[in-house]
């Protein structure tokens, strides 16, 4: 049996914002009752596109595109850049609300 490669760190995080974001897309249609034809349309997207999305093959999508589905799902983006405070290290933060 052959082991996989590890997952270089960069990959891993960037794995993770891609799915917490799914997460909130995920939310924001159901709290508006979007079906995936109707989630689809809106984004622009095949609804085969949308149902792969929701069951976690987000492979395909981009940070930068999932951001425009939230903002077609009326929501605001913000993205802040500051100094990292010398004892976090070097982990990143995201925060979706």
């Amino acid at each position: 049996m052959q082991e996989e490669p590890s997952t270089p760190p960069q990959c891993a995080e960037d794995r993770l914002l891609k799915a917490q974001l799914v997460q909130k897309i995920e939310a924001l249609m159901k709290e508006r009752g979007l079906k995936q034809v109707e989630a689809a349309a809106l984004f622009g997207v095949k609804q085969p596109d949308v149902s792969k999305l929701l069951h976690g093959d987000f492979r395909q999508f981009s940070v930068e595109r999932l951001l425009r589905f939230l903002v077609a799902l009326g929501q605001d983006v913000e993205i802040v850049v500051k100094p990292r405070a010398p004892e976090a290290g070097a982990a990143t933060t995201l925060r979706i609300a």
